[in-house]
């Protein structure tokens, strides 16, 4: 009964900490579902998706794939490529979650940009149990997204309208999450790397093709310097 009395409070205490992401995911999935409508595409697989794949851009990105019927190993890596910031991510909250248990699997899944962002600055109070608030948190936004793709899903069956940049809509969200760490002072270091290696290779491959090599360089650069980090931990 205590531990249901804590996982209430940890629930209590994690939704007011997603309400800026709801009101971005909310959007973003609603735009998501319409596009999946449009390009022909039922409600069952646009939920699918978000349940099973819930990968934000990736999920844009796939309905390219799917609609353009691509080549399934250039999909492959494409996807790859574009979700390998989730190594910086995995990295980072290595020591958050290391004791998380059973609700590991699952904090693995969910950490999306957007999740990461509240997760990473979130200094749980010791009163409540710390994993099931980054699980009530994980699983709010992923519920935001779902909810969002099924109101776009339906929608998309109703009206009609011109979808042509719709998708930039992720893409304005990443911009504003980005401001936002920046203002705060967390996480300068990464972002001056990422946005040097961008444009970096930009330069020497062309806005066409920069951007596997820019990240592999930012993943080269980052887990270099997270290794040189620990190994002076270890010394000390």
């Amino acid at each position: 009964m205590e531990k249901q009395f804590k996982r209430m409070e940890a629930l209590k205490y994690a939704f007011p900490k997603t309400v800026p992401v709801m009101a971005g995911y909310l959007v973003l999935g609603a735009a998501y579902g319409i596009l999946m409508r449009v390009n022909g595409f039922g409600i069952f697989w646009a939920l699918i998706w978000s349940v099973f794949v819930y990968a934000g851009s990736l999920q844009y990105l796939g309905i390219t794939f799917f609609a353009a019927v691509v080549n399934p190993w250039y999909a492959l890596f494409m996807s790859l490529m574009l979700n390998a910031r989730h190594l910086f991510y995995g990295l980072s909250m290595l020591d958050r979650l290391k004791e998380s248990g059973k609700l590991k699997p699952y904090l693995i899944f969910s950490l999306t940009d957007e999740t990461f962002s509240v997760l990473c600055s979130e200094e749980v109070p010791d009163r409540l149990p710390r994993y099931w608030v980054y699980f009530f948190i994980s699983f709010l936004d992923q519920l935001y997204w779902v909810a969002g793709t099924l109101a776009g899903a339906v929608a998309g069956t109703m009206i009609r309208f011109d979808t042509a940049g719709m998708d930039f809509a992720l893409t304005a969200l990443f911009t504003v999450i980005f401001i936002d760490q920046w203002k705060s002072g967390k996480g300068r270091r990464a972002a001056c790397i990422g946005i040097l290696s961008s444009i970096m290779c930009i330069l020497l491959f062309g806005k066409d093709v920069f951007i596997v090599p820019a990240m592999l360089m930012i993943i080269s650069v980052i887990t270099i310097g997270y290794m040189k980090r620990k190994d002076k931990e270890e010394q000390t």
